[in-house]
């Protein structure tokens, strides 16, 4: 079965990201890492983790 998710909470783009809570809002709030907000819950679409992957790699080129 493939994973169709397209939006992850929080936790979901930590353990993607292997990075702590404090630093995926750290990267919300400076805007290198997008997210939409439903209702009260933030979401942060695939193609925000694919974009902010590829920032990581050029700037540690």
């Amino acid at each position: 079965m493939a994973d169709d998710t397209q939006l992850y909470r929080v936790p979901d783009a930590m353990q993607k990201l292997r990075m702590s809570r404090s630093v995926i809002y750290e990267q919300l709030r400076s805007g290198r890492l997008r997210s939409v907000k439903q209702g009260r819950c933030r979401l942060i679409p695939e193609s925000a983790l694919a974009e902010y992957i590829v920032l990581l790699q050029r700037e540690a080129s």
